[in-house]
């Protein structure tokens, strides 16, 4: 199998390499935005044309969800033509072709888990471009749209280290309490995504690690885990808003993603959130050495 990898800089992308050099399986190109432009067509043309992957696991997305708001035309760049360019580079080639999707295609506004096949109805910028790169994939027969949410590896920013940071002057942090959802280890994700790529049960995933917690929860087992004395002020989400100041693009309060799919299709469900950042911290702890 021949596989190659876009947005190799970010947290994913990383990991999908490390799986498969873990599993010996070396023939793969994986690029970064200065070496492929995804969305220069013609450049997407020749590089998958010319390598002609098996596989494409397709990571490079705009994922700023604020500066979305602002940058439309840009976000719409590289989430959708950048999408349209690698299906069609897919298409040449015959290759399936992964994408990561997000929560954020739903409004959050539904009582309990939601479904692959459940209605969108995205409310952010961020949100309906990467619903639009779902639909521009989905024109290959053989693609996987995977929707993850509050992603966190260790080649990158996210919020496991954006608290570890604060942890070192904050005794006391505001954090949201009514937004529900799970985190998604990069590492558990990249080895399940390698597993998918050997089957051809094609369709619309919802993959993060087990169990739900609100941002305060992930928050407070964060700290308990890494030994750091802050205290967990839980606020809602206009409160927090009101208390910095600051102005967001809108979240989905609900982000129960149902995995009931992957269990149906033969797929392992990945380990539970807390265990991930359990054995998250032991990689991080890896990396200061």
């Amino acid at each position: 199998m021949r596989y190659l990898i876009t947005g190799v800089k970010g947290q994913l992308g990383y990991d999908i390499v490390r799986e498969l050099k873990k599993r010996d399986r070396l023939d793969y190109l994986a690029l970064d935005s200065t070496e492929m432009d995804i969305t220069d067509r013609d450049k997407v043309m020749q590089v998958v044309t010319t390598y002609r992957p098996d596989v494409i696991f397709h990571c490079a997305a705009w994922t700023a969800v604020d500066k979305a708001e602002e940058n439309r035309e840009l976000c719409e760049k590289v989430n959708v033509l950048g999408c349209a360019n690698m299906t069609d580079a897919s298409l040449a080639v015959d290759a399936k072709i992964f994408y990561m999707s997000t929560d954020y295609v739903f409004d959050g506004e539904k009582e309990g888990e939601y479904r692959p096949e459940d209605a969108v109805n995205p409310r952010s910028v961020y949100g309906m471009t990467k619903y639009q790169g779902e639909e521009e994939i989905r024109r290959n027969p053989k693609h996987y749209i995977t929707r993850i949410s509050w992603v966190f590896g260790i080649n990158g920013k996210n919020f496991v280290k954006t608290m570890l940071q604060l942890a070192e002057n904050h005794s006391v942090l505001n954090v949201v309490d009514d937004q529900i959802g799970s985190p998604t280890y990069t590492v558990d994700l990249a080895r399940l995504l390698v597993d998918m790529s050997d089957e051809e049960k094609y369709g619309t995933y919802h993959i993060t690690n087990d169990g739900y917690c609100s941002w305060a929860d992930f928050a407070d087992y964060i700290f308990k885990t890494n030994h750091k004395e802050v205290k967990v002020n839980r606020v809602s989400t206009e409160e927090y808003l009101n208390l910095t100041g600051t102005k967001q693009a809108n979240r989905p309060k609900n982000s129960k993603l149902s995995k009931e799919k992957l269990i149906k299709c033969g797929f392992s469900m990945l380990p539970s959130w807390q265990d991930a950042i359990n054995r998250y911290n032991i990689e991080l702890e890896g990396k200061e050495k």
